[in-house]
C-alpha cells in the first residue's frame, strides 16, 4: 500500500484533486456540511473518480490534529516525484526567478511564501532539508494549491547550491535588514535568486557570505522588521517590476 498522509481544508483538497486527482486516495467530508462549497467538492471528487467517505467532526479533528479542517480532509499519496533543480532550470524559456528560504520553520509562513511564489511566477522555491519546515498539511492549506504548482526543492547544502546557481549566471541577492543597498536599487533584470532567512534569525552566516549582493527593504515606520512571508511578497513584486522595466 502506498505511503499516505492527510491534508485538510477546502483549498488544499480541491487543489489536489484538480491538479493531481490520481494521488488522492480518499476524501473525508463531515455530513453536516451541506452548503454549496461542500456540494461542489463532492461533484469534483465524483467527476474525478475519487472515493468520498462521510465522517463526523470528531474524527476529522483527529485526522487534522485538531487544526481547522473546515469539515473536509483527504488521504493522499505521500510519494513525491523527485525533482532536481537542474530539471527546472534546463527547461526555462525566460531568465530564472528563484526563491530561496534559509530555515523557515513556521508552516504558515512557508505556505504564504509558496502562495506569493505562485502569484509572481517563481520557477522554484529552494530550502534546506534540515532545520526547516517541509510540505505538510498546514502548508498545503495556507498555500491554497501553490504547494502543487511551484516546485519545492530541498537541498542538503544550501551554500553549495547557491554557488551552483552562480555558476549558471544566476545573481544571488540576500535580504538583510542591515544591508547598505535598498532592494529598489538592485539593478538586475536577468536571472535572479532571492534569499530570505528564518523567522527572527535571518540568513545563516555562510548563506549570507555566499550571496552576490545584500539588499534591504526600506522601513519607514517604527517596526524593525517584517514577517518573512510579507517580505517575500514585497521582494518578488520588486523582482518582477525590475524585469518588466528592464532596470
Amino acid at each position: 500500500m502506498a505511503e499516505s498522509r492527510i491534508i485538510h481544508g477546502f483549498h488544499a483538497v480541491t487543489a489536489r484533486i484538480r491538479q493531481n486527482a490520481d494521488s488522492v486516495l480518499e476524501v473525508y467530508v463531515d455530513p453536516q456540511r451541506k452548503d454549496p462549497r461542500a456540494r461542489d467538492l463532492l461533484k469534483l471528487a465524483e467527476s474525478n473518480g475519487v472515493r468520498v467517505i462521510q465522517v463526523d467532526a470528531k474524527r476529522l479533528d483527529g485526522m487534522a490534529g485538531n487544526a481547522r479542517h473546515q469539515g473536509v480532509a483527504a488521504r493522499v499519496n505521500a510519494a513525491q516525484k523527485v525533482q532536481h533543480l537542474d530539471d527546472v532550470l534546463d527547461t526555462l524559456t525566460e531568465p530564472a526567478l528563484l526563491l530561496v528560504l534559509d530555515g523557515v520553520q513556521d508552516p504558515h509562513n512557508l505556505g504564504a511564501c509558496l502562495r506569493s511564489a505562485d502569484a509572481f511566477g517563481v520557477h522554484a522555491v529552494i530550502a534546506p532539508k534540515d532545520r526547516a519546515v517541509g510540505i505538510n498539511a498546514t502548508v498545503e492549506k495556507v498555500a491554497c494549491g501553490a504547494a502543487h504548482t511551484v516546485p519545492f526543492i530541498t537541498v542538503t547544502n544550501l551554500a553549495r547550491t547557491l554557488r551552483e546557481l552562480q555558476e549558471r549566471d544566476i545573481w544571488v541577492v540576500g535580504m538583510d535588514g542591515e544591508a547598505e543597498t535598498a532592494l529598489g536599487d538592485v539593478k538586475h533584470s536577468g536571472a535572479i535568486a532571492l534569499v530570505l532567512g528564518a523567522e527572527g534569525e535571518g540568513m545563516r552566516r555562510l548563506t549570507r557570505e555566499t550571496c552576490d549582493q545584500l539588499a534591504r527593504i526600506p522601513m519607514m515606520g517604527s517596526v524593525e522588521s517584517l514577517n518573512v512571508s510579507v517580505s517575500t511578497g514585497i521582494c518578488l513584486y520588486e523582482a518582477r517590476a525590475m524585469r518588466m522595466t528592464g532596470k
